[in-house]
């Protein structure tokens, strides 16, 4: 007869004997969900570095000085809204964005982030009630601490094309960032002037009239700043606010006038196929008309934009570069990057840093989880199936 108490000790050896298979387990999918959530951005983003600025007239790099301005430029992250957004596609997207930004915020500090536009996917049509919880996501995931600055460019997106913008959706927008269109703002004696790429259809609508307006004054501040004595220069330049006299760099949603990305080269350009797509003027890339204007206006030194989800580096008049800076979001690409700007008020040398490839993330999880059911059949003893009916097959083809 079994002793009363050997049924309870049963039961403890048998808890045992499943915990130390249960708890490594654990731990296992632990450490490999930390990798692929959490480490993999820090260890991904580690080696990128700032730039260091062009030497001066003087031979020295900049790099140290106090005029350096340290800024991160990421483009169309494109958080979903409540119609076309997946609960799942939400989930994964936003938190390889928040989880790649944080990443960068934290290891590089700069001193100013620029979304250059397309920050919300459906802002074009998106109701009050919407827009306040994309907002509030957005808040939460693109946080940052109060010495690094966080500017926005409107995007199509986040305002609809020419036929879908309207000044209500416009105001909303520049009140989630507190700016004001038709201002130049200045870091550290450094111009940018941001774009309204939307509103230069070049027809007759009133919000296309007071930009073009507002763009043109903005010319007329830049050019008297440079001049040594504006006073005296030219009588039109009496009473103009003054700013500092670097050439600026323009930011903008969309890419000025080119006729695709056949030119663009990179592991991060347009697929061959893209490449063969001539692009639409006002739709894809700002009009030529438009495109003209903007230089002969502001004559700047760089041009960053988006929109096209790809990377393209192209020179304007044969020395005015522009940047197309791909998408933040797996989403829209499986290789996110973003560019680290060193800028002064006369040079401005950028990198590249790249984000984790979505696909790499999925490699490891197969790659863990067919090790887990190797070992776990280990464990069950159950590897030495497949062979105990080989056997018994072959064993069945041998000759009586």
């Amino acid at each position: 007869m079994a002793c009363p108490g050997s049924y309870s000790v049963q039961k403890i050896l048998r808890f045992k004997k499943w915990g130390r298979f249960l708890l490594p387990l654990v731990l296992y999918l632990f450490l490999v969900l930390i990798l692929c959530e959490f480490l993999i951005y820090y260890i991904v983003v580690l080696p990128c570095k700032w730039p260091e600025v062009t030497p001066t007239a003087g031979g020295r790099h900049e790099q140290a000085h106090p005029s350096v301005l340290k800024a991160m430029f990421l483009s169309d992250t494109h958080l979903l809204g409540n119609i076309r957004g997946h609960w799942w596609d939400k989930l994964r997207r936003e938190w390889q964005m928040e989880q790649a930004f944080q990443s960068a915020l934290w290891l590089f500090q700069p001193n100013v982030v620029f979304i250059l536009g397309d920050v919300f996917d459906e802002g074009k049509w998106s109701s009050s009630m919407a827009w306040a919880k994309d907002v509030s996501r957005f808040q939460n995931m693109f946080r940052h601490p109060q010495h690094t600055e966080l500017i926005a460019v409107t995007g199509n997106h986040d305002i609809g094309f020419h036929y879908e913008m309207s000044m209500y959706k416009i105001n909303r927008f520049e009140k989630l960032f507190n700016f004001t269109y038709g201002k130049i703002i200045s870091r550290k004696s450094i111009n940018f002037v941001l774009v309204n790429s939307m509103t230069l259809e070049g027809d007759d609508c009133s919000m296309c009239k007071s930009a073009e307006a507002k763009l043109s004054e903005l010319s007329l501040i830049l050019n008297c700043s440079r001049k040594i004595n504006p006073r005296d220069a030219n009588t039109e330049c009496n009473n103009v606010e003054r700013v500092p006299a670097s050439a600026p760099i323009l930011l903008q949603h969309y890419p000025l006038y080119r006729r695709s990305d056949s030119e663009c080269t990179g592991e991060d350009s347009a697929t061959q196929e893209e490449k063969n797509v001539q692009f639409k003027e006002k739709y894809d890339v700002v009009s030529q008309e438009a495109s003209q204007k903007l230089i002969w206006w502001f004559q700047p030194r760089l041009i960053l934009s988006g929109h096209t989800h790809s990377a393209c580096e192209v020179l304007h008049n044969g020395t005015i570069p522009e940047i197309s800076v791909p998408s933040f979001s797996w989403r829209n690409r499986n290789n996110p990057s973003f560019i680290m700007a060193a800028i002064t008020p006369t040079n401005a040398s950028l990198s590249k840093c790249f984000l984790p490839r979505e696909n790499t993330v999925i490699d490891i999880y197969c790659i863990a989880s067919f090790l887990l059911g190797f070992l776990m059949l280990a464990r069950l003893k159950l590897l030495s199936l497949p062979f105990y009916f080989v056997r018994i097959f072959a064993s069945k083809l041998k000759p009586t």
